[in-house]
């Protein structure tokens, strides 16, 4: 590929994205409205805002995909979130129509259905159920991405990531995410030949995840990692779960419990051991 757009470059998912997207294109350009520091061979970097349409546009010009991982990471009151959130994806999605682009990948989340019970093992094709605002922004965008691809051949592949964190509470025992299966899904989101409209679960190779991926397997995603060799120690570690708090029994965890509106980051312990150029 000539070109990729990764927003969000600055984040910490996105530290992990640079460098093996610079590896599979000619010019990866990294936005974010901050800074990413030193860049890699053959990475340019251009701060923009997602909400305004006037700065991401020009991004996009040449590009054969976007790598949409832009945005609040955190529950926050819906104005908060509706410029980088909702106007972003909405920016994203067409300007990427406008100039020809031929798929977006989206970090989408479980937050899009975090209300339901983890006892029910969840696929890719249940209706949306979000836990908070911000999982109202990945339902909008999921459905923008479907709407874009029926009405104008845009595809995109949504990857509804559970936790990309390191393993030190008894949810990420089946929420894991590693960073290496995380670069791996979006390599296949990116590599596979066709796509449409997809989601898929982004999640390792867990004993206990609690998502079905198989309505994605044409995809060829296959996590290697498992947090399974955590759960001693974390379990060790951790106080017996309250089965009537929703922030353990549901999939949205934190998110949800808290009110709308009310940060879900705020109650759990996620280090940040972003990737340094």
């Amino acid at each position: 590929m000539k070109k990729i757009v990764l927003t969000g470059a600055a984040g910490r998912l996105g530290s992990y994205l640079r460098e093996p997207l610079s590896k599979m294109c000619d010019t990866l350009l990294s936005t974010d409205i901050n800074d990413v520091g030193e860049t890699y061979e053959g990475e340019t970097f251009v701060k923009a805002d997602l909400a305004q349409m006037d700065e991401v546009a020009p991004l996009l010009e040449g590009a054969d995909m976007v790598v949409h991982f832009g945005a609040i990471v955190d529950e926050m009151p819906f104005e908060v979130l509706w410029g980088p959130n909702f106007v972003g994806s909405y920016n994203i999605w067409e300007a990427a129509s406008r100039h020809g682009v031929r798929r977006v990948v989206y970090a989408s989340s479980i937050h899009a259905v975090g209300m339901y019970p983890k006892t029910e093992r969840i696929g890719i094709d249940v209706p949306h159920r979000p836990d908070t605002f911000y999982g109202l922004a990945k339902c909008f965008t999921e459905d923008l991405g479907r709407m874009y691809w029926e009405k104008r051949g845009l595809e995109s592949v949504h990857l509804r990531i559970l936790s990309a964190a390191q393993v030190n509470n008894p949810r990420a025992l089946g929420s894991w995410l590693s960073y290496d299966d995380l670069i791996q899904l979006v390599t296949r989101a990116i590599d596979t030949p066709v796509t449409g409209f997809a989601i898929i679960y982004g999640v390792s190779n867990n004993d206990r995840a609690p998502v079905d991926n198989s309505g994605a397997a044409f995809l060829g995603y296959r996590p290697k990692d498992n947090a399974e060799v955590y759960a001693e120690k974390v379990l060790a570690e951790s106080e017996p779960l309250d089965p009537q708090d929703p922030g353990h029994m549901c999939h949205g965890g934190p998110f949800a419990k808290v009110d709308l509106g009310q940060s879900g980051l705020a109650q759990m312990n996620v280090v940040d051991d972003r990737k340094k150029t």
